[in-house]
C-alpha cells in the first residue's frame, strides 16, 4: 500500500475515472466532499460502485464514513456494507476506543451481509482533533482490523483555531509537525503502516514530490492523494529503489550467514540488529521475501 486516492462518493464520473488510475487504494468519500443533502445519494452511488468496481481494478476499496460524533456512521455502514468494502476509513478518531467501537459495528454488519468475520479493515485519521493528537499512543492492540494510521491537518486547524498549518515556504508549523510525528510514532508502536496526509495543491508537482520524498525518508510508507495526477509520483517515491533493495538484501544475507550474530561487517561498516529490522522492512515494502 503506497497510494490512497480520495474520490467523492456522489460523483459517478470521478469514480469511473479513478478506476483507471494506478492507485493502490481508492477511498470513496462520504464525509467532507459530500454535502449533507447529498449523503443518501452518495451512499447509493458508493454501494453501486463498489459492487461493480472489483471487475475493473486491482485497487483495494475503502469507504470514508462520517465520524462517530456525527450520528451518521451507522447510516453510512447500513448503506455500503452490503457491497463488501475492503476497509473503512474513520475520520476524527480520538483514540483506540473509537477503532474498537467501529470494529464492533463492523462485526454486526459482516454477519448480516454474509461477510467473513474480521475481513473489513479500519484506517483511522488520528490527528483531526486535539484529543486525537493527545491519544495517539492508544492504538496499540486496539483491534486486529487496524491496517494503518494516518493524519490530517485541515480539520485540526479548524478545531484549534490555527490560521494556517504551514509556513510560507510550505513547511509545517510546529504544532502540525508534532501531529505528523505523533502519527509516525503511534504507527510504529501499533505495528502498522504510517500513511502521510494529502498535499492540497495538486498543481505544484515540484513541492508535492519534495514532500513525498521527505515523508518516505522519515518513515511513512504511503501517502494519500486528492487528484489522479498525484498517484504515479507517490507510487514511484514510496517504492524502494533497486539500490535500496540491493543494500537491504545484502544486510539480511550477511546476518543469515553469520548465524545469531548481533553485529556484522559489510564493506568495512558495522551493521547491528536494528539495521537488520530496517532491511527486512525495505524488502517487505518492495514485495521481496527476505531470508529467515
Amino acid at each position: 500500500m503506497r497510494s490512497l486516492l480520495f474520490v467523492p462518493g456522489d460523483s459517478e464520473r470521478k469514480l469511473e475515472k479513478a478506476l483507471h488510475t494506478s492507485s493502490d487504494v481508492l477511498i470513496v468519500d462520504l464525509e467532507d466532499s459530500v454535502g449533507l443533502d447529498k449523503k443518501e445519494e452518495a451512499r447509493r452511488v458508493t454501494a453501486a460502485f463498489l459492487e461493480q468496481a472489483r471487475a475493473h481494478t486491482k485497487a483495494r476499496l475503502f469507504v470514508r464514513v462520517n465520524d462517530l460524533s456525527s450520528g451518521l456512521t451507522d447510516i453510512d455502514l447500513d448503506g455500503v456494507m452490503k457491497a463488501k468494502p475492503d476497509g473503512i476509513m474513520l475520520p476524527k478518531a480520538e483514540g483506540g476506543g473509537d477503532v474498537a467501537r467501529l470494529a464492533t459495528a463492523l462485526r454486526v454488519h459482516e454477519a448480516e451481509n454474509g461477510i467473513e468475520d474480521g475481513r473489513t479493515r479500519i484506517l483511522p485519521i488520528i490527528t483531526e482533533t486535539a484529543l486525537g493528537v493527545l491519544n495517539a499512543a492508544s492504538y496499540r492492540d486496539c483491534s486486529p482490523r487496524l491496517c494503518g494510521l494516518t493524519w490530517g491537518a485541515e480539520d485540526l486547524s479548524a478545531h484549534i483555531g490555527a490560521l494556517t498549518a504551514r509556513h510560507e515556504d510550505g513547511s509545517y508549523t510546529s504544532l502540525f509537525q508534532l501531529a505528523r510525528s505523533m502519527t509516525l510514532l503511534a504507527a510504529a508502536a501499533a505495528g502498522v503502516p504510517a500513511i502521510d496526509t494529502v498535499f492540497p495543491d495538486f498543481s505544484d508537482s515540484e513541492a508535492f514530490e519534495k514532500e513525498c520524498s521527505t515523508a518516505a525518508h522519515d518513515g511513512f510508507v504511503a501517502k494519500m492523494a486528492i487528484h489522479p495526477a498525484q498517484i504515479d509520483p507517490i507510487n514511484t517515491i514510496f517504492t524502494p529503489s533497486a539500490r535500496e533493495v540491493e543494500d537491504a538484501r545484502a544486510v539480511v544475507e550477511a546476518f543469515l550467514a553469520a548465524g545469531d550474530a548481533g553485529v556484522v561487517n559489510i564493506g568495512g561498516r558495522m551493521y547491528d540488529r536494528p539495521h537488520l529490522a530496517l532491511a527486512r522492512r525495505v524488502l517487505e515494502r518492495a514485495g521481496t521475501v527476505s531470508p529467515d
